[in-house]
C-alpha cells in the first residue's frame, strides 16, 4: 500500500506569525531543509496533500503544480503537523500506515494521526479549516515523544542541530566528490570532508571555509567573494552571494537567492532577501524579499543578560532564552542605519527608516520612522513595491500573489488599528 501523506495546519501557526502569512507552517526553513523537506524524506515514495489555511489554497496550487492542496482523495492517510521538525527516526516512531486507525500526541498536541474508511470520509469535509484534536474525536490516541515548532525562536535554537542533520542527508551519500565547483587559489579549506561546494560556485582568494566546528554545505551557482569567512554549520543556498570581508558565523543559513555582507551568526534568512552591507544581525530569523539596508544591526542580548521577552498574538512571552534577535516577514524594508532591539517582531510588508529603535512589535504593512508614529502602507503602493523589487529577479508578481497581499492586508488591519495606525 503507497502512503499517502496529508501534510497539515493547526492553530499552533498563528504563533508563527508573521513569517507564515503568506507560507504554510510546514515551508518554514530550518537547516538546509524546510520542514516539509524533512517530513517527506521520512516518508519516501509517500504521495502529497499539502493542507494550508484556506487564502493560502490558490497560491499553494498554484506554487506546487499536480499536489493536491486540501483534497485528499485515498481512502488511507497519515496527517502530520507541518510544525513536526522531522528527524531520522520519524518514520519508526510514527508509522506511514498502521492496523488500526490511530492518532498521535504529545502533551495534548496533535502530532499525526494515521485515518481510513468513515473516519476519513468525515475528516475530507473538514479540511477547508485549521485542523484539531476535536476533528480526531473517538480514534484512540497514543502518546509520541516527536518535536513540534512552538515559535520562530524555536527554528533559529535548533538551526544547528539541523544543519548537521541535513548535511548527512543530503550529502553524507556522495562519497568524496564534495568539491564540484571552482575554488581559487589561496581559499583555506578547513576539515574539507565536511566541506560541499555544488557545481557552477566560485569561491575567491582569501576566503575562509571552515568546518571545524560542524559542516558547510554551498549549493549550485553561489558566488563567495574575496576575503569572506564562513564557520560552520552554515548553509548557503543557490545562486546566492557572499559579499567581500563577510562574516558568516555558526548556525547560520542562508537563501537561495540572497546577498548577504557584514557580520551574521545563529540566524536563518529564507530566499531572495538581502543584507549586503555592514552590519550585525543574530539569532534572527528574515522571510523572503528582505532587504536591510546598509549598516542595519539588531541586538540578540538584553544588557541584563535576563531572558527574552517576545510579542506574540498582542501577549508579552517569555521566550526563556537568553538570545532572540529580529523576526521579520516577507517583503519587508530597513533603511541605512536602522537598530532594532532584542526580540522585535516586524511584520509583513513594512518600511522602517529614522533614527533610534522601533517598536518591538510592529504591525504588518506599516511605514514610518522608528520613534514616530506609524502609518499604514497603502496596500497598491506595498503591491507596486513588490513588483518591482520581484522583477529586478526576473519574477513576475502574479494575479495569485496579488490576492494574497490584498487578503494579508485585509486580515491584519485589527492589529493596525489597535496600535493607533490610521487606515
Amino acid at each position: 500500500m503507497t502512503p499517502h501523506l496529508c501534510i497539515f495546519e493547526d492553530a499552533g501557526c498563528s504563533r508563527l506569525l508573521p513569517l507564515v502569512f503568506f507560507r504554510p507552517t510546514c515551508n518554514l526553513r530550518c537547516g538546509i531543509s524546510s520542514l516539509k523537506e524533512k517530513i517527506l524524506r521520512a516518508y519516501p515514495g509517500a504521495t502529497l496533500t499539502l493542507h494550508c489555511r484556506d487564502y493560502l489554497a490558490a497560491y499553494m496550487r498554484e506554487r506546487n503544480p499536480g499536489v493536491q492542496v486540501n483534497q485528499i482523495s485515498t481512502s488511507h492517510c497519515l496527517f502530520m503537523n507541518g510544525r513536526v521538525m522531522a528527524g531520522p527516526s520519524l518514520a519508526e516512531r510514527i508509522p506511514p500506515a498502521a492496523d488500526r486507525d490511530t492518532v498521535y500526541v504529545k502533551e495534548d498536541q496533535l502530532v499525526a494521526a494515521f485515518v481510513s474508511g468513515q473516519n476519513l470520509e468525515r475528516l475530507k469535509t473538514k479540511l477547508q479549516g485549521l485542523l484539531s484534536l476535536a476533528d480526531f474525536q473517538g480514534i484512540p490516541r497514543q502518546e509520541v515523544d516527536v518535536p513540534l515548532i512552538v515559535y520562530p525562536w524555536h527554528l533559529v535554537q535548533r538551526n544547528g542541530e539541523e544543519l548537521r542533520r541535513d548535511f548527512e542527508a543530503l550529502v553524507g551519500a556522495r562519497g568524496p566528490d564534495r568539491i564540484r565547483g571552482r575554488v581559487h587559489d589561496g581559499v583555506h579549506l578547513l576539515k574539507p570532508d565536511d566541506i560541499f561546494i555544488d557545481e557552477g560556485t566560485t569561491v575567491k582568494p582569501g576566503t575562509v571555509i571552515d568546518a571545524e566546528d560542524g559542516p558547510i554545505y554551498i549549493g549550485k551557482n553561489v558566488r563567495i567573494f574575496a576575503q569572506a569567512t564562513l564557520i560552520g554549520p552554515v548553509c548557503v543556498g543557490d545562486r546566492s552571494w557572499i559579499k567581500v570581508g563577510a562574516e558568516i558565523y555558526e548556525n547560520t543559513s542562508i537563501g537561495p537567492v540572497c546577498k548577504v555582507g557584514g557580520e551574521v551568526e545563529e540566524s536563518i534568512i529564507h530566499g531572495y532577501s538581502n543584507k549586503q552591507h555592514g552590519g550585525f544581525l543574530g539569532h534572527a530569523y528574515l522571510g523572503t524579499w528582505v532587504n536591510l539596508g546598509a549598516d542595519t544591526n539588531n541586538s540578540d542580548l538584553k544588557n541584563t543578560y535576563g531572558s527574552v521577552k517576545v510579542m506574540v498574538n498582542g501577549e508579552s512571552v517569555d521566550s526563556g532564552s537568553q538570545f532572540v534577535g529580529l523576526t521579520m516577514g516577507d517583503h519587508s524594508k530597513s533603511a541605512i542605519n536602522s537598530m532594532f532591539n532584542t526580540g522585535t517582531v516586524v511584520g509583513l510588508a513594512c518600511n522602517i527608516f529614522g533614527f533610534g529603535f522601533p517598536p518591538k512589535y510592529v504591525p504588518s504593512f506599516s511605514w514610518g520612522a522608528a520613534g514616530e508614529t506609524f502609518t499604514t502602507f497603502n496596500i497598491d503602493r506595498a503591491i507596486e513595491v513588490a513588483r518591482r523589487v520581484m522583477a529586478r529577479r526576473k519574477i513576475q508578481l502574479t494575479p495569485t500573489e496579488d490576492l494574497l497581499f490584498r487578503k494579508v492586508f485585509e486580515l491584519t488591519s485589527v492589529e493596525r488599528r489597535q496600535h493607533g495606525m490610521p487606515f
